[in-house]
């Protein structure tokens, strides 16, 4: 899915943030003297070591013990868990006597709500994304899933192969006709037959462009539009692996068409935007006519004057320049295409290769968000900061602004992590913060373990949690990860500490969370520089609802000695949560004056 990114992100300036939290986690012990009932989490031992974090399971017990004497905490309850019911679940958390009824919680960090510094503006909306993306994605994935079943149940699926190093059918002469099926209409079930010409031939990828497309590319902005396609694009997802190639050809082939253009109106577009690429199964391992019977993606043609349906330049295909944004957008397709053949990759990897069930849709739209922002990264790397920027303070450089999708999702979830299910959703449900959270799930992930995770991800008979866990390696379990996940999200780059005073697995690498979204505040964005809602944690119970796959934020200010004890239960009267919804405490120590 392709959804559509925040105006000002494209040129953000607020200077880095080299900050970050120290955590320290007691856990849970017998009661002592707490006038609290119940079953010790596990583990029972106290964490006493700086700058730690500690995961406490707690599917037979309800209590967790730790150090008083004015030791602040964040208490994160969360349902580590993935293929469960959908459904809320009321859970009750408090502290004995040993906690402070005062807030000790700083007040958000203060910005300048007006800045527009350097080439700080309103910016372009993105062109390919909005509803009728995701409408048009959710189709076609739930009937790529239905080839997928079919195959599996026809014996067809475990029987491809990778790309060859070489192809025998590869390839045919530039300029040459092909005919292809392409859908056409936006569930995925009626198909146009389409002649087009292929107009470049590279290493990795063939482009076709219908021979019915109106005036478009100049035959010099068609080589430089698939030599970096081909020669850039291509091989940044390859962090995932390589697709399948049964068509044997050694390729990837990408069929620029106006019917992909005309999937939706010109009316829509402005309503609903529009669809600006896709993947379908159905070439993969459907057998009728319709079907092309390799690996393709199908992206819209330039049509400058609308002839077809939305208006689309040649400069919003083409690569965003070195500097001086392109005015109406730039590169659109190209942040598709690296979406969609991720999910090219995964799909044909899953289903074709191990013989296993497809991907479950949240895992494929995180790895899906992530390669989108190999776009961006590869930009910032060859343009370090001041260069290839209008402005020397903005945080991306200007060819960057075509992928930095990314940055539109996540502000969603941290508002509300005990909503929106990192594990329950799929690539067919609507809405942009669920995907927000599987993109910094996965950037964290890929962050631990560093890119090869996210190749085994691909290839891998697992799915869901269990893949998660199994790519992670040693012994890992989703439990843990989720855990540490929760905690990096608050404890990474806290105000007045160096980074690397907390834990690798309690911080992000790659992206500074802290610095994009004090970037969303001071561009009015939103109503606060770090939108993760922390509540104060008292001997007064509060009673929530958690979904599976969420967490909550909690601060504990302890102010006697000794243990203060933590009672995380499914009621007041401490009833422990149902086990099969892995309830667990991530709990980390903060620092003195933090």
């Amino acid at each position: 899915m392709i959804d559509r990114p925040l105006g000002p992100f494209l040129r953000w300036t607020t200077p880095f943030l080299s900050v970050t939290a120290a955590t320290v986690v007691a856990c849970g012990s017998s009661p002592t003297s707490t006038g609290l009932a119940g079953n010790a989490c596990s583990p029972s031992s106290t964490a006493q070591s700086a700058a730690s974090s500690q995961i406490v399971a707690c599917d037979a017990g309800t209590l967790v013990s730790v150090a008083g004497g004015g030791a602040s905490y964040i208490v994160i309850p969360q349902f580590a868990v993935g293929d469960v019911t959908y459904a809320p679940t009321t859970y009750s958390i408090s502290v004995n006597s040993g906690g402070s009824s005062v807030s000790r919680m700083p007040p958000p960090i203060a910005g300048p709500m007006m800045l527009r510094a350097g080439g700080d503006g309103p910016s372009p909306s993105f062109p390919g994304g909005g509803e009728a993306q995701r409408r048009f994605d959710s189709r076609l994935l739930a009937l790529s899933h239905k080839f997928a079943t079919e195959a599996r149940l026809n014996g067809r699926s475990g029987m491809a192969r990778t790309r060859p190093s070489f192809a025998v059918n590869c390839c045919p002469p530039a300029g040459s006709i092909r005919h292809f099926h392409v859908v056409s209409n936006d569930n995925g079930t009626a198909f146009k037959p389409v002649d087009a010409r292929l107009s470049y031939v590279g290493t990795n990828v063939l482009v076709y462009v219908d021979t019915l497309s109106p005036p478009g590319f100049s035959p010099s902005q068609l080589q430089t539009f698939g030599q970096f396609t081909d020669q850039t694009l291509y091989p940044l997802d390859s962090i995932f692996g390589q697709p399948t190639d049964i068509d044997n050809n050694g390729h990837v082939i990408m069929l620029l068409t106006p019917v992909v253009n005309e999937l939706v109106t010109a009316a829509q577009c402005s309503t609903q935007g529009f669809v600006g690429g896709l993947f379908f199964g159905h070439d993969l391992v459907a057998t009728d006519t319709t079907s092309n019977q390799g690996e393709i993606f199908y992206g819209v043609v330039p049509d400058s004057m609308g002839t077809v349906s939305c208006a689309h330049p040649v400069s919003a295909l083409l690569p965003c320049p070195q500097s001086a944004q392109q005015p109406g957008g730039c590169g659109f397709i190209l942040n598709v295409f690296l979406h969609e053949l991720q999910h090219l990759i995964n799909f044909s990897n899953h289903v074709l290769i191990t013989g296993g069930p497809e991907e479950e849709g949240w895992v494929d739209e995180g790895e899906s968000i992530i390669a989108e922002e190999q776009g961006s990264i590869f930009f910032e790397k060859r343009y370090p900061p001041p260069s290839g920027r209008s402005s020397s303070a903005q945080l991306f450089p200007d060819s960057a602004q075509g992928f930095l999708n990314f940055l539109s999702q996540f502000p969603g979830y941290l508002v509300r992590p005990d909503t929106q299910s990192v594990t329950l959703h799929s690539d067919a449900d609507g809405g942009l913060s669920w995907r927000g959270g599987d993109w910094l799930l996965l950037r964290w992930l890929g962050d631990q373990y560093g890119n090869g995770y996210y190749k085994t991800l691909e290839h891998d008979i697992e799915t869901g949690t269990a893949n998660i866990a199994f790519a992670a390696g040693s012994g890992q379990s989703f439990q843990s990860l989720f855990g540490n996940f929760g905690v990096a999200l608050y404890a990474d780059s806290l105000p007045g500490l160096p980074r690397t005073t907390v834990a690798m697995n309690n911080r992000f690498v790659t992206r500074n969370i802290r610095q994009l979204t004090n970037r969303l505040f001071q561009n009015q964005e939103l109503s606060s520089s770090f939108p993760l809602p922390v509540k104060q944690l008292t001997a007064t119970p509060i009673t929530a609802t958690l979904v599976p796959g969420t967490s909550a934020y909690y601060r504990l200010d302890t102010s006697s000695q000794g243990t203060v004890q933590i009672s995380f239960s499914s009621t007041t009267s401490g009833t422990p949560l149902p086990a099969s919804l892995h309830p667990q405490l991530a709990i980390f120590r903060l620092p003195p004056g933090s």
